[in-house]
């Protein structure tokens, strides 16, 4: 019996809907919306632009280092492990590695069910040796591991610097819950962006083709499409920062004009220039990182950067 190479496994995660965080977030004095609600199939979808372009230096130096130390981090880790990469997405870092990887299977988990599918479906055409479980889950609250996946030492990839968008309290819990998942004798892949200068990180998310903007101003038409409520994108232009005090880049949706939005009875007044918080991103110099990583029961295997240090990868084992 020929065994099945894509299975697709949907944990129904329990989330707070986009309707409740939005009533909540923007009852708050500082007004905010989980940046979690970026990722519908659009969101999806321009972020892989953003991702293309020439100012977001990240996924061009983490793919560059993936690749050519696919083969260091094999030797490292060894073949045949069982490779689970929260918030998968479009599936394409992961292809750097899995030649010399050589998982036994292959557990990608995002909350963007559409999304992951049709990924999933395009892997699993160019590499019909590897069975793939494709789960979908919220991984900031769960990392679901099919029963039906084989029993293997455990690698977790999770590039991209995602650890940036929980503060520091968020990300020593949500490290520990990888540290978890990896088990005894499992391991962790992980990409972190670094402190740099602010020129660099300013950036990297205002790029000039407006990618970045389209990607913020895509919560906005979300709001118009999925709660009807009576907004216009037009009305609120992108705004993202580095915050050198709290070491984060931050994003927020500024009011054009002075406005009230309306959702099932609730209202809420903008003043001209008020900001609605959509996003963080925290960046680590290697020590700050480490120590993170240390409390949250992980040890330093090694730790790769480009010249420039503008971007780290770090292989980690499961104390």
């Amino acid at each position: 019996m020929m065994k099945q190479m894509l299975t697709f496994h949907d944990y129904k995660p329990e989330m707070i809907s986009f309707h409740d965080a939005v009533i909540d977030g923007l009852s708050k004095k500082s007004k905010s919306i989980p940046s979690k609600f970026f990722y519908d199939e659009r969101g999806s979808q321009l972020f892989d632009l953003i991702c293309e372009q020439p100012e977001y230096y990240p996924p061009v130096i983490e793919r560059r280092l993936l690749k050519k130390r696919a083969l260091e981090i094999a030797a490292l880790t060894s073949r045949g492990r069982l490779l689970i990469e929260p918030g998968a997405g479009s599936l394409e870092k992961v292809r750097l590695l899995l030649d010399a990887l050589h998982p036994i299977a292959y557990v990608p988990q995002d909350i963007s069910f559409e999304h992951l599918k049709s990924a999933a479906h395009a892997l699993v055409a160019d590499y019909p040796w590897l069975p793939i479980h494709a789960v979908r889950a919220d991984f900031a609250q769960t990392l679901p591991i099919p029963e039906t996946t084989p029993e293997a030492p455990r690698l977790i990839f999770f590039p991209g610097s995602s650890i940036g968008n929980f503060n520091q309290s968020e990300a020593k819990t949500f490290l520990h819950m990888l540290r978890q998942t990896a088990g005894v004798g499992g391991m962790l892949l992980i990409g972190v962006d670094t402190k740099k200068s602010e020129t660099v990180l300013n950036a990297a998310y205002n790029d000039k083709s407006g990618a970045t903007s389209a990607f913020n101003l895509n919560i906005i038409s979300r709001l118009r499409t999925e709660l009807g409520m009576d907004c216009d994108p037009i009305n609120f232009e992108h705004k993202a920062f580095y915050n050198a005090i709290a070491g984060r880049i931050e994003m927020h949706l500024v009011s054009r004009i002075k406005q009230s939005l309306v959702l099932n009875g609730y209202r809420f007044e903008l003043e001209k220039g008020e900001t609605i918080h959509t996003e963080n991103s925290y960046k680590y110099t290697p020590q700050e990182f480490l120590s993170l990583a240390f409390k949250s029961g992980f040890a330093k295997i090694r730790h790769w950067q480009d010249k420039n240090k503008l971007f780290t990868v770090y292989l980690l084992a499961a104390n």
